[in-house]
């Protein structure tokens, strides 16, 4: 069987491209897909694996048409969630505007002590894992409404890298449903930052 595979990030230095094909057993299992790529891009410690954009088990299987991504462990993206253009705070604030909310809290993150950071995202996958969290945020917190937007590319200092806003009744659920939202972007979406310093020189972080 053969599959294609995206790489991103450091995957994606290794291997000197985005993809790789495959040949695999059938049937295959995300296993399988780790074996293989380690055999030629090396050590496969913290790399996951999505299946049609969703986290799979090393036990899940692989079908034929399937689409398959190596996922480094990540750094911690209708309306847009993920932007290769400048973010706006009122943007994000007047998406979560609500007759009924009696507290907004917004966060912007920002290039700290470097020139400039790049982002590298899985766009598709991204979106849908951030769209994914604000809903579980608003649902679990009761918020009116929620936001989070991610930029891509180069951000440099004093631009925003990423934007997140809540609204809600009180202040208590506005501050931890954003904190939520933030911490998970970070945790779970796939997206990579590069530190672009001075001298030229890159830091993967």
């Amino acid at each position: 069987m053969t599959v294609h595979v995206r790489l991103f990030a450091i995957l994606k230095e290794r291997a000197g491209r985005d993809s790789l094909e495959l040949e695999l057993p059938a049937p295959a299992t995300v296993a399988d897909l780790l074996a293989a790529v380690a055999a030629s891009l090396g050590d496969m410690t913290g790399v996951r694996v999505a299946v049609n954009r969703e986290y799979a088990d090393p036990q899940a299987r692989i079908s034929d048409g399937d689409e398959l991504a190596l996922i480094p462990p990540v750094s911690g993206g209708s309306e847009a969630v993920i932007s290769d253009q400048p973010l706006t705070l009122d943007a994000v604030l007047a998406r979560v505007a609500d007759p009924s909310a009696g507290a907004v809290v917004s966060f912007q993150g920002l290039p700290r002590d470097v020139p400039a950071l790049d982002y590298e995202a899985y766009a598709d996958m991204a979106s849908e894992k951030i769209n994914a969290i604000v809903a579980e945020a608003s649902a679990e917190h009761g918020l009116c409404k929620a936001a989070a937007v991610h930029r891509v590319g180069t951000v440099p200092a004093g631009e925003a890298s990423i934007v997140v806003a809540a609204s809600a009744p009180h202040r208590e659920e506005a501050f931890t449903g954003a904190r939520q939202i933030l911490d998970r972007i970070k945790a779970e979406a796939p997206i990579w930052k590069v530190e672009l310093h001075p001298d030229g020189s890159r830091l993967r972080k």
